[in-house]
């Protein structure tokens, strides 16, 4: 499963991630309240499972790297 989705998004980025998919969340929710806000699951989704399929594809990765002694 690992391989399938592995991990690639770091702590600062999964805070963002979270951040911007609450904000799409509250556009469909208040202010003009149009579909478009929906898209906020999107991203709540990739900080949920701390993968993004984008990121795999283009090889990409926001985890710090583990340094070896």
């Amino acid at each position: 499963m690992s391989a399938l989705l592995p991990k690639n998004i770091g702590s600062v980025d999964r805070a963002l991630r979270v951040a911007l998919g609450l904000g799409l969340l509250a556009i469909a929710f208040t202010g003009p309240q149009t579909q478009w806000g929906y898209l906020g699951f999107i991203p709540l989704l990739t900080a949920a499972i701390g993968s993004c399929p984008l990121y795999t594809i283009l090889g990409f990765s926001t985890c710090a790297v583990a340094k070896h002694p």
